[in-house]
């Protein structure tokens, strides 16, 4: 495929701060600054998501401790602690939100943070890049190139500044493809795949050697990754997108392809030999939408009819990336293959490409297409385990300056109503509950968006406290808190123009990661489990949706006839 990309987030293990072009926010000085909702609003906000999700035992000592925390002068006391800090700031969430989220957390990114994108698969494949940038201090003008584990830096510029032509780019990529066919290399990328503080000691030893650390240096410096794979194992049609999607989120284990990948890079773009396409991208500096709309627009790219082929100019042969591997870096690598592998191991990937119908038909019934599919996720949740959970949807901030996400708690008293009433057919009401039910999603969502949601501002407050260097609040310490953030349902509506579906893993480690692209005909939907947990089966959840779904098309089907 062909990859056009403008300048990216370009961020190393050794980089903690981001650089970022300044074209990415060209537009953020326009952009309103994201508030801080009332108090006593995210307080009864919050009780309401509570409702459906712990005990009335639970709640009730809950509404004790919110009632202390607004009349004590705690709460109003963090409030205006927030306050003054979205005063002074452009953006009082994003730096704690980077922190908290991202570099806090320090689990692998692959699998637990990093997303993968599944494209649909390509004939005649051979990758092949387009780069233009905004002007920048020193912009990358290469891209890094790996094969058989092998890297390789691939200059896209001419030397008069002009991008490398596709056919130029096709034939310094054979040059890289015919020049590391041999596989007995150490796959030196399976080292960012560990746990980050035991990958950032074995960092520390790799850069000694002067050579490893010019070559890990370009590696960070280049614009993005490609990844050229070695054949999957074959399986039916039916299991394809399933594998396609796993190899894109982890490169399917050392016997495959997880040690050709470099995955502190923001954006890996993966090309299979037998035809498998997508990439995987680092999430710190980045939201899927706008992942999808690079991808959208490559695809859109690659559609325009050939263009002219101009003179080829010889060129220099990509220069290769050379590692010094002492018996230290060997061990830490053999300890990498061992993990990554446990991790393949435990994920549970499946993709169901739902063909009954697509986002058109809620519509006709004047349904949103995205809370529809949520009170799905609702009812096969449900009918599983015989409750509802803590469910999070992800919604962006975008709309303000340096807004990054906000949660939709798509699980309601509403939700709890309608899945409670599909138990019995013979009910009446079921679709008016469902419209109410659906109705409160798009409350939610349009809290969520607009900055008026609960999460990020319970977040705020928690960590005001912490910086204020004061005693916890009770209400973080409570029960329901920890229920409240124990998302079972871990979900994400990522739309694309193309028939692609993101994937990511779960949050908890009983719980479920769901993505989904709703089609016009159809829906793409990316569910992960973890193995080790006995009560959670992503094939299980997958026959579930399928089976609500169907239980709700039917649903509108029937209320429609009635009316006639």
């Amino acid at each position: 495929p062909i990859l056009e990309a403008s300048r990216t987030v370009n961020s190393s293990a050794d980089q903690p701060s981001l650089q970022i072009s300044e074209r990415s926010f060209v537009h953020q000085e326009g952009l309103p600054k994201l508030p801080v909702p009332p108090l006593k609003q995210t307080c009864e906000r919050y009780l309401a998501a509570l409702e459906p999700i712990v005990s009335e035992e639970e709640l009730e000592h809950t509404r004790v401790l919110i009632q202390e925390f607004l009349k004590g002068g705690v709460g109003e006391r963090l409030q205006k602690g927030l306050e003054r800090r979205a005063r002074k700031t452009d953006n009082w969430l994003s730096e704690w939100w980077m922190q908290s989220t991202y570099l806090d957390c320090r689990m692998p990114v692959a699998v637990y943070t990093s997303t993968g994108v599944a494209l649909p698969r390509m004939k005649n494949v051979f990758p092949y890049t387009v780069v233009h940038y905004s002007a920048g201090t020193t912009p990358p003008s290469h891209v890094t190139v790996v094969h058989n584990f092998q890297f390789f830096v691939l200059d896209v510029y001419n030397s008069d500044g002009t991008p490398l032509t596709v056919d130029q780019l096709t034939m310094q990529l054979e040059k890289i493809w015919n020049s590391s066919l041999q596989t007995n290399k150490e796959p030196i990328g399976i080292l960012t795949s560990q746990h980050r503080n035991t990958w950032g000691k074995a960092y520390n030893n790799l850069i000694k050697d002067r050579t490893n650390k010019e070559s890990v240096r370009a590696i960070q410096k280049s614009i993005f990754t490609v990844c050229l794979d070695a054949p999957m194992l074959r399986v039916s049609d039916e299991m394809y997108l399933s594998r396609v999607a796993a190899q894109m989120l982890h490169g399917g284990g050392t016997r495959w392809n997880s040690g050709n990948r470099w995955f502190d890079k923001t954006l890996q773009f993966i090309i299979g030999e037998d035809g498998t396409c997508g990439l995987v991208y680092e999430h710190a500096p980045a939201e899927g939408p706008p992942i999808v709309f690079l991808i959208d627009y490559v695809v859109k790219y690659m559609q325009r009819p050939e263009m002219v082929r101009s003179p080829m100019v010889p060129l220099p042969m990509p220069q290769k990336l050379r590692f010094n591997i002492t018996p230290e870096i060997k061990r830490d690598i053999e300890k990498a293959k061992q993990n990554m592998n446990i991790m393949v191991q435990d994920l549970d990937v499946k993709v169901l490409t739902f063909s009954h119908f697509g986002r058109n038909l809620p519509k006709q019934h004047e349904l949103s297409p995205d809370a529809f599919v949520q009170m799905a996720l609702q009812l096969a949740y449900f009918r599983m385990y015989d409750l509802c959970c803590p469910t999070y949807e992800s919604a962006t901030l975008r709309m303000f300056k340096y807004g990054r996400t906000e949660a939709i708690r798509s699980t309601t008293v509403d939700s709890l109503k309608f899945v409670q009433a599909m138990q019995d057919p013979s009910k009446q009401e079921r679709f008016a509950l469902l419209q109410k039910a659906v109705q409160a999603h798009k409350e939610n969502t349009h809290n969520a968006i607009h900055g008026q949601a609960i999460d990020r501002h319970l977040l705020g407050l928690k960590i005001q406290s912490i910086e204020d260097l004061t005693s916890m609040p009770e209400i973080f310490m409570d029960t329901s808190y920890a229920v409240a953030h124990h998302f079972n349902l871990y979900t994400s509506q990522v739309g694309s123009k193309t028939d692609c579906v993101m994937c990511f893993g779960p949050m908890v480690p009983d719980g479920y990661g769901v993505c989904y692209n709703p089609m016009d005909e159809h829906i793409n939907i990316a569910i992960t489990a973890f193995n080790s947990c006995e009560d959670t089966n992503a094939a299980n959840f997958a026959q579930a949706v399928k089976e609500a779904l169907l239980d709700m098309r039917a649903l509108l089907t029937e209320t429609a006839a009635a009316r006639q």
